[in-house]
């Protein structure tokens, strides 16, 4: 019997199996083990969980064949582009195959499903224009004074039935997770995106939204860094309190407007024309639109461009997750 398949047999037998396991079922070397999980995991018959030192190899089992005649046409390759699902146990299924997960999980017809999501979608695009969603209306709609000249999202954070967007998804677990990785994979999506509203502004100076939860990794930190961007970078600061209140956990729109007032400061002494600022997640907008208004009444700026990465679609959702 060739190694594989002891393998295979031991993991069927155990259901699960760490590589020091199998040195001592095979007696060969770890580096030989190894390199069979490595062939079993690109073959996939097995799966791994977890991070070192605590890795488990379990079974895959037969693979089950991606049924994906349903899907045809342009809504195969618009779920292909769009369509990331992260599952319960953090396996990422990006497309097609993420999407025939979700279907089977919610006992779905793929084909109907499919063409509806590929409608909702349609429905939105109707907000894009050059590449991003106006959030304009939204501002006008929910603040007696928009502060911001003009305001873009780069995706909406979800849209109905289908839960978070692709873009959505990866923010939530970057944050969630403190993943560094998921958050440079993020900046360098968005990269383009972001150099193509600064020169089409002539933006001369950037400013991103400070956070407002404490976390070991900040992903607005992270994002500044891997955006690379070639511009002068303001200096917006989020004063310390006795008692730190996220907005997040505010469900009043004044309330939130009041904490931006309050805890927002623009440490800034330089003079710009267009400044972009740039923030996650965009449920209420309070602290986007009232951080803009500091920059104006400072002096920094005249002009003041928004884009979130996420917003969200009606005047004023919550988005507590991030």
């Amino acid at each position: 019997m060739k190694t594989s398949e002891k393998i295979l047999e031991y993991l069927g037998m155990n259901k699960q199996a760490t590589v020091n396991e199998l040195v001592d079922y095979l007696n060969i070397s770890r580096m030989a083990v190894s390199k069979q999980l490595s062939n079993l995991l690109a073959e996939d018959k097995v799966y791994k969980i977890g991070k070192p030192p605590k890795v488990f190899y379990l079974p895959k089992g037969e693979k089950e064949e991606i049924q994906a005649d349903g899907i045809i046409g342009s809504a195969r390759s618009v779920i292909e582009k769009k369509y990331l699902i992260i599952t319960p146990f953090g396996e990422r299924k990006q497309g097609v195959e993420g999407f025939i997960y979700w279907c089977k999980n919610n006992n779905l017809s793929i084909e109907k499903t499919a063409n509806e999501y590929v409608k909702t979608l349609e429905k939105y695009q109707s907000f894009r224009k050059n590449g991003f969603f106006n959030g304009m209306l939204k501002f006008k709609s929910t603040f007696d004074e928009v502060n911001l000249d003009e305001v873009f999202y780069l995706e909406f954070y979800s849209i109905e039935r289908f839960g978070k967007t692709k873009l959505g998804q990866l923010l939530l677990y970057a944050k969630q997770s403190q993943n560094k990785k998921l958050m440079k994979e993020l900046a360098e999506d968005i990269r383009d995106s972001v150099n193509k509203l600064i020169k089409r502004y002539k933006i001369d100076a950037v400013g991103f939204i400070p956070p407002t939860v404490k976390r070991e990794v900040q992903f607005m930190k992270e994002l500044e860094k891997n955006l690379h961007l070639d511009i002068r970078k303001i200096s917006i600061v989020k004063v310390k309190t006795d008692i730190a209140v996220p907005q997040k956990t505010l469900n009043k729109l004044k309330d939130r407007i009041e904490n931006a007032q309050k805890t927002i400061v623009i440490n800034e002494f330089g003079k710009y024309k267009n400044i972009l600022l740039i923030d996650d997640a965009v449920g209420s907008g309070a602290t986007l639109n009232e951080t803009a208004g500091k920059i104006k009444e400072r002096g920094t700026a005249k002009k003041v461009i928004g884009l979130s990465i996420t917003g969200s679609f009606k005047g004023f959702d919550i988005i507590s997750e991030v």
